[in-house]
């Protein structure tokens, strides 16, 4: 699947026709990723029909270049300032600053673009295309992951109580991650959306705890990034307010919840079962 991805994404960034911005979107959305958000939302289309085709693979990809947009701009001097990301220096370091805002706008348009296209060239299932790409612009947009990240900007240097916490990456990380899945189901036959929906929100705050532990537990040859960005940044974190024996178990309680919201969804979720798995049992 993630071949796929990588085959889909180079076919779609490579109708960029600057030279020096496409090699700046390469490098943003081609690095040594997981692909999680475009996995999920395949398989989330597999399980409800079994199978996906061109236009889901698209729809996938735009997630990813949407994700890799994000991870551009938070990297940025006037967000986290960060100088390592997928173990190799981020785009601002290895092109410039300007070129990497240029590259994170040109990524998040031309996802658009894409879903917009592939919407304008559905039949049938046109009511399906478009909701699908409302979803997904939804989660990115000024109510979604782009408030979460607001929110987490503004949270420097103050101690947050842990509703407020988890209420910044239920939009800032949560959000796409039940776009990818909710997307996915309605692209796959519109059943299960909500479900599909909650499953992600869930699976994004695992993702969130999980991050915050390995963050001061982990090295940056494993992670591929620098660890302790949150703390330098004076960020409240789930292993800061609540201590890392306590946000371990918080992890593995969630982690617990995650799956049994796989194994309720009527579906064939055999393909997004083993994917979550990897996901709770990441490492980086």
């Amino acid at each position: 699947m993630i071949k796929q991805i990588d085959a889909c994404l180079e076919r779609l960034i490579a109708t960029c026709e600057e030279p020096s911005l496409r090699d700046a979107m390469h490098y943003a959305a081609l690095g040594a990723g997981k692909r999680i958000r475009p996995r999920l939302f395949l398989a989330a289309c597999e399980a409800m029909c079994g199978g996906y085709d061109e236009a889901a693979l698209q729809f996938a990809c735009c997630l990813e270049m949407i994700h890799a947009y994000s991870l551009v701009h938070d990297d940025l001097p006037a967000m986290d300032n960060d100088d390592l990301r997928r173990g190799r220096p981020t785009v601002h370091k290895q092109f410039d600053e300007a070129t990497a805002i240029l590259a994170g706008d040109a990524l998040l348009s031309h996802a658009f673009e894409i879903m917009a296209r592939v919407c304008a060239c559905a039949e049938s299932v046109q009511q399906d295309y478009a909701q699908t790409m409302l979803i997904i612009a939804r989660a990115a947009g000024a109510n979604g992951m782009i408030a979460g990240q607001v929110r987490d900007l503004a949270s420097e240097g103050k101690q947050l109580d842990m509703d407020t916490l988890e209420q910044i990456h239920r939009r800032k990380t949560g959000a796409l991650f039940a776009a990818a899945l909710e997307a996915g189901a309605t692209l796959g036959g519109n059943t299960h959306t909500q479900e599909m929906r909650k499953l992600g929100y869930t699976l994004g705050l695992a993702f969130q705890i999980r991050d915050d532990i390995l963050d001061v537990t982990s090295t940056a040859e494993a992670l591929g990034k620098n660890p302790g960005s949150d703390i330098n940044n004076q960020k409240s974190t789930y292993v800061s307010l609540a201590g890392l024996e306590t946000a371990q178990e918080m992890y593995k309680n969630i982690s617990a919840d995650v799956l049994a919201l796989v194994d309720s969804i009527p579906a064939k979720t055999l393909t997004l079962r083993d994917l979550i798995t990897q996901v709770l049992t990441r490492d980086k």
